[in-house]
């Protein structure tokens, strides 16, 4: 995990943001954890499988996707994932990133914060926003 001794910029924090995200889509979890001040990933996998395969799961697609208890072993649906826009909140401590599944916009985004430590400032997430 990466500490800032001051404030890190906006560039800097979207950039960890990416690489996060980039890890999880390859299935490199324990990476991505290593990256961030991390809550429950677990929960993370969880909310934007329901948000993206199983809402948009039907008949055909669903003999095409890990079944809804193997979403946990079998990551290759986090491909079809990727990031969209990031939105920033006022103090420039918290932010949000939309995601998509095959380029449509989905209800789950993730949240981010810039939070300070003992040693300065590290980013710590994410929630998941519906």
């Amino acid at each position: 995990m990466r500490t800032w001794t001051e404030h890190p910029a906006k560039a800097d924090v979207e950039a960890v943001v990416r690489r996060y995200f980039s890890l999880l889509r390859a299935g490199r979890v324990p990476e991505a954890e290593q990256l961030i001040a991390h809550s429950s990933v677990r929960h993370v996998l969880k909310s934007l499988w329901a948000g993206s395969v199983e809402a948009n799961a039907d008949g055909n697609e669903a003999s095409r996707s890990p079944a809804a208890d193997g979403w946990e072993q079998d990551l290759s649906w986090l491909g079809e994932l990727d990031l969209a826009d990031f939105h920033w909140g006022d103090t420039g401590s918290h932010l949000y990133v939309e995601i998509t599944y095959r380029t449509q916009t989905i209800e789950v985004a993730l949240s981010f914060w810039v939070k300070p430590v003992d040693a300065g400032w590290v980013i710590a997430g994410p929630a998941t926003l519906w």
